[in-house]
Order: C-alpha cells, then structure tokens, then sequence
C-alpha cells in the first residue's frame, strides 16, 4: 500500500472532479473551453515550485514576486507605447532580468531562514506587494513620470486598477488554430508550455537538478561532498521567478486585461493546492504533478459553482460552495502531506 499513498490525494480530487462534472450539468464543451483558459495562464506557476520543492525549501509562495515583475514590465511597456509584437518581447527581456535581481534577493534571504522557508517565503511575498502597490499608487505620477498619462487616475496620482491590452491577447490569433469546445482558440501557449515542461525537466535531470536533489535529500551531507548549499537553493529560486514572471505574462495575455494592483493576488495558493492536487508533496514534486494537477484542481474550480447552484438554487450560494470546495481540498491535501512527512520523520 505504500507504494500507491503518493496517488492518495489525485484519486480524491479526480472523484471529486467526476461527481462535480455530474453534479453541475456542464457540458463538456463548457468545460473544456474553460480548462484550456486555465491551463494556459496557470500551468506555468505549478513547474516553477518544482525547483525550491527539490532543494528542499518547500513551497515557494514568493512567486509572486515573479508575478509582480513581469506586471511591472507590461506597465513599463504600455507606459512606452511599443507595439504588441516588440512590446511583448521587451516584456519578456524586461521581466526576466527582473525576476533575476528579484529572486537573487529572495534566495540570500531565504538561506538566512533555513528550516522557515515557505513562512519567510509567505512574508517575502507579503512585502513585495506592499512596496509594489507604494510605487503604483504613490510614486507613479509624483516621482515617476509616465509617458502615457491615460493610464493614471484621474487626480494624475497612481495607475489606474485596470488597463486594457486587447492588442496582446489577439497577438496567437489564427495561428495554428484549433477548436476547443465552442471556443476557437490558438494551439501556440500550449505548445510554449509544452516546450517550458520539457525544459523544466530536462533541468531536474541535470547536473544542477542533482544538487538540488541532494540539497534536498540531506543539505548538510550534500555540503560535505563539495555542494555549494545556498548557491544551489538559491539558484532554484532564481529560476523559480523567472518562471513565475513567464507564467503571469501569459496569464495576462490569454486574459487580456491587466489588473495592475490585485493580478498577482492568490496566484501561490491556487498554484501551490493544484500542484498538491496532483501528488506532490513538500518534499517531492515533478513534471507529472503539475500536469495531473492543473486538470484536477481547475475541473474542480470550473464545475463547483455551478454544483452549488444546482444544489442550492441559489447563484450566490453557488460561489460560497466553489470557495468550500477549493480551499477544504487544499486543507485536505495539506494534512495528508504534513501526515506523511510525520511518518518519515
């Protein structure tokens, strides 16, 4: 029975899922319109808690730091005013060497706090949002002086809530186009997710994914072979924002619309309950769990508000319900993994 304890939390969710898809009356054109949203603008943050699980510093929640980086590099680039096709390159340069400062700081800090990573990781997530929301309502406007004025309130003091950026989300359009339930939707983020997935495994198979292992495994043994430990926790949570900012670009992107202050809000949550969906663990995660996850938790997240409705006949109950099953599962998913790690330790 061991062996199959890793499968524990997937079959509950996928039972979950299936009574849901029942229970709700959707149908499955519904659904899978629905699913290819949420795999394009979320599958991206589940591979980017992969390395800082390996190297043994658990769940990173300052992904959202990542996140922030990569709407400050929108903004920047709406602010300029390039086009859709430059604009989302220079988002893409722009976002990466932010993400690369940003997560060098996060891992100095993170290997002053070993044993508390993902507490320190939840603070460090905290005050990155409260410092990014001073300089988009505060400074913009009065230290920084914007390009394009449209984008400040009224009173010309702050960003405004909401920009639009239609432009970037017609960027894949009728290219290689192919039909997802009603919705005809572009075949090009699945395959950059694709192409991500590969390279995220390809990097757990290398000569730094071994260290990340071994650093996980035991940091003081690996120290003792000639591992540099906080070089190599650190890079894992580099290369953690980074993926973290790719994946806020192109959740931004599918939707179209960029909510300046609240984008970023939730994102470690939603991402860290999808990737224990999907049976990983604090201590183990892989390519596997983000792509069984992602499917798992967001047929959930799709077909539990209308479960609530059918149930209840009450729209408004409908969202309660959808909160009560998303976060009683990650609460749920949770105790079986602090259960487990008890039981090895």
């Amino acid at each position: 029975m061991k062996r199959y304890k890793e499968y524990y939390v997937p079959i509950f969710f996928l039972i979950l899922s299936v009574l849901g898809i029942i229970a709700s009356k959707a149908s499955l054109n519904f659904i899978l319109g629905e699913l290819y949203d949420r795999f394009v603008r979320n599958e991206i943050f589940l591979l980017a808690l992969i390395f800082p699980i390996m190297s043994g510093m658990g769940i990173n929640f300052s992904i959202t730091i990542g996140a922030m980086a990569a709407q400050m590099s929108m903004l920047f680039v709406i602010d300029i005013g390039f086009t859709p096709k430059l604009g989302f390159i220079i988002v893409i340069l722009l976002s990466t060497v932010l993400s690369i400062v940003f997560g060098n700081i996060i891992g100095n800090l993170l290997n002053k706090a070993k044993g508390k990573e993902m507490i320190a990781s939840m603070v460090i997530g905290f005050l990155g949002t409260s410092l990014y929301q001073i300089i988009f309502m505060v400074a913009y406007g009065t230290i920084i002086k914007p390009f394009n004025k449209d984008i400040l309130l009224t009173r010309g003091i702050g960003v405004k809530s909401m920009l639009d950026i239609g432009e970037f989300k017609d960027l894949f359009n009728n290219i290689l186009s192919i039909k997802i339930g009603d919705v005809k939707e572009s075949l090009v983020p699945v395959i950059i997710i694709i192409i991500m997935g590969i390279i995220v495994h390809l990097i757990t198979k290398s000569k730094i994914g071994y260290r990340m292992n071994a650093v996980g495994e035991d940091m003081y043994l690996a120290e003792k072979v000639g591992i540099d430990v906080d070089k190599t926790r650190k890079i894992a949570i580099i290369i953690s924002t980074i993926l973290a900012s790719l994946a806020q670009i192109m959740f931004i992107q599918n939707l179209g619309i960029l909510n300046v202050y609240t984008g970023h809000l939730n994102l470690d949550i939603f991402a860290s309950a999808a990737l224990l969906a999907g049976g990983a663990t604090f201590k183990k995660a892989n390519i596997k769990n983000a792509f069984i996850g992602i499917f798992l938790f967001h047929t959930l997240f799709i077909v539990s508000p209308l479960v609530g409705q059918n149930i209840f006949k009450n729209p408004a109950l409908g969202e309660y319900f959808r909160s009560f099953i998303a976060y009683g599962t990650i609460v749920f998913a949770l105790m079986i993994n602090l259960k487990n790690v008890e039981r090895n330790t």
